[in-house]
């Protein structure tokens, strides 16, 4: 792949990342593996105002990790694609063993 080519590849990447940058739009993300939600549904779930869930759904709409479509008068959202459900699974993993290197580090002390 050309430098330039895989320069813009980074910059679409870090995008995303950013995108999940947030605990409420992790917190969104884990709640549609369930499904379709409308930002109401969601908004109770989450304990938060649909103002403030419009907006992360907005930046994570335009990342593409969600998509919506219209359900008779509400709009529904729901993941686009399940393999960024692996990919926290992966950041889990990477917690796990955090912990239990500091753990082993703190059982020496």
């Amino acid at each position: 792949m050309k430098d330039k080519q895989r320069e813009k590849l980074y910059q679409m990447q870090a995008q995303i990342l950013q995108a999940v940058g947030q605990p409420i739009r992790l917190a969104i993300i884990d709640l549609l593996k369930d499904g379709e939600y409308c930002v109401c549904d969601i908004a109770k779930a989450l304990g938060a105002e649909r103002s403030n869930i419009s907006r992360h759904l907005a930046v994570l709409l335009n990342s593409g990790i969600v998509q919506c479509r219209k359900r008779g008068v509400k709009m529904v959202y729901s993941l686009r694609t399940r393999c960024a459900l692996e990919f926290f699974s992966c950041v889990t993993k990477i917690l796990k063993q955090q912990l239990k290197q500091a753990s082993t580090i703190l059982e020496k002390v």
